[in-house]
């Protein structure tokens, strides 16, 4: 009989790591959630018997897997073999919300799906560049933080827990990258409508069909955008309806679904189930299934009142009064009164006109808010010596490719460009007076400190300085998607877009990069 006891919570390896919690148990492998004594933080333990024939690719895959620098994956920290007759992977905790519980409570928003499988689709294809493949990817899987941040757990368990003597080929990667792509088709469909593409997954029910094709997103649950849902069917339809082309790389559908979600404005104030201070985390909004015999077979029942036709409005009804009393004599009178009036408001229109020195730039308050276009973008670097910061990139922040973008310098020893500066950013030209509502940025790295600047409304010429500028949004530690509201009313032809304190991309080197930035308003 072995004396081998099995590891306990309260046990400590490696003279700094207690065990906690048992977390899952899968493939022969353990995960634990443990205290690291030294530095007082919780880590993840991952371990394999040092008797596995695996053990060895085990450690070597997690070696191999510390390529993949994108920080929503959790990163290695320390690799222990051969500890109480166990491999260790030790691993960043995430305080986080498993993806598949909330989907259990309720879809996510459009854009809240769209931004949550557009950031993990971007970090897996940053493992892809570096040949390291996910191959497992469910809810489960991706974790959310209090904050809004995505992480993604589980690269490489898979391959690290393969049999042994197994030597991928060409088709192999292939298949594991295609396996990957539609796996986040699969992620943005449970998103969208809380199924799973297929068979039941983490607690959540398979996905309808209809003559063995997956019925679409919008086919399942009332009120989810086209635009995703058109995303969802060129990842995982076959082949994509209305001859749309299919996306088959993960860096397509992250640039695809970043752009998407938008036709939709949500707004939830319903509370939160779990706690989370982020409003846009989930929604109460449960898909609800049609029960009961089929129509025809029971005495049809009063609708709803959510289903009942709105009252008229004011408008409407007095629409309706006009038309009933423009009938018999009175309607040749009437008819009389209002030309009279038409004229009246046309010399008065064309007096006014006349009277005017200047053309009026008056925003239209019941026009709809939109994406404003851009007629000029440039950089804005009043505290260097030359006053220039990269120009020639600046237009790459509103090309719509969110691969490129402008980029500062880089700074040495401190995330505030240096010391050297207070802020250096971005001035776009709205080609006139608008109205701005809000700002979408999507940035290169985190974390970035951020503030929105604008100019008085009758400016003429291009900001160079701070002078006469307003603030009128701060945003600290931003992720790589960041949006920022404006206050109700806020008209500018020039809005800058400011960074205070960037990245750090290499030890003690730090800079930022904007890779899109997108104007929503009224003209």
């Amino acid at each position: 009989m072995s004396d081998r006891r099995p590891l306990a919570s309260g046990d400590v390896l490696a003279h700094r790591y207690e065990l906690q919690d048992l977390v899952s148990e899968k493939l022969g492998s353990t995960t634990w959630r443990a205290h690291d004594q030294i530095l007082n933080r919780n880590v993840g333990i991952e371990m394999l018997s040092s008797s596995d024939p695996r053990a060895d690719h085990f450690l070597e895959a997690a070696r191999e897997s510390t390529s993949v620098t994108d920080p929503r994956f959790l990163r290695v920290l320390d690799l222990i073999e051969d500890e109480q007759r166990h491999h260790l992977v030790v691993r960043e905790w995430a305080r986080a919300f498993p993806l598949d519980q909330l989907l259990a409570q309720s879809p996510l928003p459009n854009r809240r799906a769209a931004t949550v499988v557009a950031e993990v689709a971007e970090a897996i294809a940053h493992a892809h560049e570096h040949g390291v493949y996910h191959r497992r990817l469910t809810p489960h899987q991706v974790l959310l933080k209090e904050s809004g941040a995505v992480r993604v757990v589980g690269l490489g368990v898979t391959t690290a827990l393969s049999p042994v003597g197994r030597h991928d080929s060409l088709a192999d990667l292939q298949a594991y990258e295609q396996l990957d792509v539609q796996a986040l088709g699969k992620l943005l469909y449970a998103c969208l409508v809380s199924r799973w593409p297929g068979a039941q997954v983490d607690g959540l029910r398979a996905a309808p069909t209809e003559h063995g094709r997956l019925l679409r997103p919008r086919q399942v649950r009332a009120g989810v955008a086209r635009d995703v849902d058109t995303v969802a069917d060129r990842i995982l339809g076959v082949p994509p309806l209305h001859h749309e082309s299919p996306l088959r790389s993960a860096a397509d559908i992250a640039r695809t679904l970043r752009l998407s979600g938008e036709d939709e404005e949500v707004h939830d104030e319903q509370p939160s189930l779990t706690g989370i201070s982020s409003p846009d985390l989930l929604r109460l909004d449960p898909v609800i299934r049609p029960v009961g015999p089929p129509p025809g077979l029971e005495p049809p029942r009063r609708r709803p009142k959510a289903y009942e036709p709105a009252p008229p409005t004011t408008m409407e009804r007095n629409v309706e009064r006009a038309r009933l009393a423009a009938k018999g004599d009175r309607g040749l009178v009437l008819l009389g009164v209002g030309v009279v009036v038409l004229i009246a408001t046309v010399l008065a229109f064309l007096v006014g006109r006349s009277t005017n020195d200047s053309p009026s730039d008056a925003i239209d308050e019941s026009s709809p808010i939109r994406i404003l276009p851009v007629q000029r973008v440039g950089d804005f670097d009043p505290f260097g010596d030359d006053g220039e910061e990269n120009p020639g990139l600046a237009r790459r922040a509103i090309d719509g490719k969110l691969i490129t973008g402008w980029q500062t310098s880089n700074y040495l020893g401190s995330a505030s460009l240096g010391g050297l500066k207070d802020g250096v950013g971005l001035v776009f030209d709205l080609g006139g007076p608008r109205e701005v509502d809000s700002v979408r940025i999507l940035l290169g790295g985190t974390p970035t400190d951020l503030s929105i600047y604008i100019a008085p409304p009758d400016e003429k010429k291009v900001p160079r300085t701070l002078k006469d500028l307003r603030q009128v949004a701060v945003l600290d530690g931003a992720g790589v998607d960041a949006s920022m509201s404006l206050e109700s009313g806020e008209v500018t032809r020039y809005l800058i877009v400011w960074l205070r304190k960037v990245p750090e991309v290499e030890p003690g080197s730090f800079r930022g990069e904007i890779r899109e930035v997108v104007i929503r308003g009224r003209s």
